[in-house]
């Protein structure tokens, strides 16, 4: 019994119109009986339930709102368009999908080839013709927008008047009114298409948990690149025409001079998204083929770290906490950009008594505001730099004091000056390990016998993928790792050495419903170490790396990829992220 055969059975249409609405649906809409049925009578409630006993399926209501957009990656655009099958939910690992006719055999086939190649779970619903609408709507995202504003903006540079107010917006308009229309996601596509797209980018990119956007002119078009978990992502490709009003657009925002091509510049704004304030760092750098643009995203609102949630060992989260709790000392971070020294600092000073301590920050710029912390910001512009902005908080009775980096001498000497004088000193380097701590200060030009009395704490951290637990599963150890993890270890001291216990078993990550790239996230894999009079005897020779290396294996130092190692042991990070350290 087909089900229209059903639905006259039960009186709901009679017998004799049954070839009518056929006829209806396949010459008025495309073979759409939903459509066709509606003309009839039916309204879509009831029409989705009497489709949900006829099929034995249960039929799910959208609510747009609570629909999340990286449901998405279920299911490619052009398939859910072809096969008429969207995703619509995630529920204990098992992905939600919505399909219109379960008659439709391909659909099914295309839904069984599209989870099998991952092994994630699916559950299939009914859902109404403008449900999925609603859903298809969403792939646009982004590039639906763009597309809509890059017509407006061929339509509206065609009139000369125009061009100005695409890329400015309108004459009476201040920044503060630009702003809000930029957060505004109703708005947007009111707007001048220049704002639209820029607002359409910044929007797209704090939903997509990016950490920072790259626009760069490639010659032949506009390349749009999002950091997500420490990689980029090319995530939109724009037509030439319109790279100099969305570069105009951002340095608007960023108060940085339109007409300066030839040098770089800095800057930021913030916007209201998802009803959150988030900061932009906005810089410029001139290229061959004109300015790239790099903003990074700053969201104050997930709040500082704590300790414990950076991904710190217990051995070496002890550590941090002695030498926090030090009345005085040097705290030096090493890493690369973007490697979490900020992140760390911030949680430090999280850590620390902020009612009875009198606490200043030195940054540039504050990324994150701590209560109960004095953040001052440097101005270089002005003459406000870190050393002159120490030399000043050393006036102000500081007991701890966070120096956002050393980049020179005169700031690593009063630096070194504040913790002799009695103050805990957080600052960061540039080096590849904490081990290169002693020999960089060395060649700033800092005495190793000033630095053997303050340094208190060298450490040196990477960020490495999180594996998501619902992805793992144990696998016999492979002999290769096996044999890499043996040979990193090899020049521990024995004593040490025989605590590393090696599994028969290791991690595999796979891809689930919830994480479909098998991580989900960062964490810290870390290197660091006390010093203590043994250590303080070897930096007043002037060691080198090496030197300090051999001293610190002896008394059980662990490497940043040892530690990696046994991170991946616990299941903790992917054992191939390993290797990239």
């Amino acid at each position: 019994m087909t089900f229209l055969e059903q639905l006259a059975n039960q009186g709901i249409i009679k017998p004799d119109q049954i070839t009518e609405i056929l006829n209806r649906a396949n010459q008025k809409h495309g073979g759409d009986l939903d459509q066709a049925l509606f003309e009839f009578g039916l309204d879509e409630k009831s029409l989705l339930d009497l489709k949900s006993g006829y099929y034995n399926l249960p039929a799910k209501k959208i609510n747009l709102k609570s629909f999340k957009p990286d449901l998405l990656k279920y299911i490619a655009e052009d398939s859910a368009s072809q096969y008429k099958i969207v995703p619509i939910g995630l529920e204990d690992n098992i992905v939600q999908v919505g399909i219109l006719n379960p008659e439709n055999s391909a659909a099914m086939d295309a839904l069984n080839f599209i989870f099998s190649r991952t092994g994630t779970p699916y559950k299939i619903y009914l859902i109404s013709g403008n449900d999925f609408n609603l859903i298809l709507s969403a792939y646009k995202g982004m590039t639906g927008q763009m597309e809509q504003a890059l017509s407006d903006y061929d339509v509206e540079v065609s009139a000369p008047a125009k061009e100005e107010e695409a890329v400015h917006g309108s004459r009476d308009e201040t920044i503060e009114e630009a702003l809000q229309k930029t957060a505004d996601k109703e708005k947007i596509v009111e707007e001048a298409p220049i704002i639209k797209m820029v607002a359409v980018l910044l929007r797209t990119a704090v939903e997509g948990g990016a950490s920072d956007i790259h626009i760069e002119n490639t010659g032949e078009k506009v390349k749009v690149r999002f950091r997500v978990d420490g990689i980029l992502h090319t995530s939109l490709t724009l037509p030439m025409n319109v790279y100099s009003g969305v570069v105009a657009r951002i340095k608007i925002l960023a108060k940085l001079r339109l007409d300066e091509k030839r040098k770089p510049q800095d800057g930021g704004f913030s916007a209201k998204i998802e009803g959150r304030k988030i900061d932009f760092r906005v810089s410029t750098l001139p290229t061959y083929y004109g300015e790239k643009v790099v903003m990074r995203i700053l969201d104050a609102e997930k709040g500082v770290k704590t300790l414990d949630k950076l991904g710190m060992s217990p051995e070496h989260m002890e550590m941090v906490k002695e030498a926090l709790g030090r009345p005085y000392g040097l705290i030096l971070i090493t890493g690369p950009t973007g490697s979490g020294k900020s992140t760390t600092l911030y949680a430090m000073l999280n850590e620390l008594d902020r009612e009875r301590k009198n606490i200043v920050s030195l940054e540039d710029p504050v990324e994150y505001h701590i209560p109960d912390v004095n953040q001052s910001q440097v101005m270089p512009e002005i003459g406000y730099d870190f050393a002159a902005g120490l030399r000043s908080i050393l006036r102000q009775d500081p007991n701890i004091i966070m120096v956002g980096e050393i980049r020179d001498k005169e700031t690593a000497q009063l630096a070194i000056q504040a913790a002799l004088t009695g103050h805990v000193v957080l600052s960061t380097l540039h080096t590849n390990n904490s081990i290169g701590i002693v020999p960089r200060l060395v060649d700033m030009g800092i005495d190793p016998y000033l630095i053997a009395p303050t340094l208190t704490l060298a450490m040196a951290q990477r960020l490495v993928p999180k594996a998501c637990e619902s992805g793992q599963k144990k696998i016999p150890m492979d002999p290769g790792v096996k044999m890499m993890i043996d040979q990193e270890f090899s020049d521990l001291d024995e004593i040490f050495r025989k605590k590393i216990i090696i599994p028969e078993e290791m991690y595999d990550f796979v891809p689930s419903a919830e994480c479909p790239q098998g991580t989900n996230g960062r964490m810290g894999a870390y290197e660091m170490f006390m010093v203590d009079k043994e250590i303080e005897d070897v930096i007043l020779k002037t060691p080198t790396e090496q030197e300090i290396y051999k001293v610190l294996r002896k008394k059980g130092m662990i490497t940043m990829k040892e530690d990696a190692i046994l991170k991946s042991l616990r299941g903790e990070i992917p054992m191939k992220e390993v290797y990239n350290l």
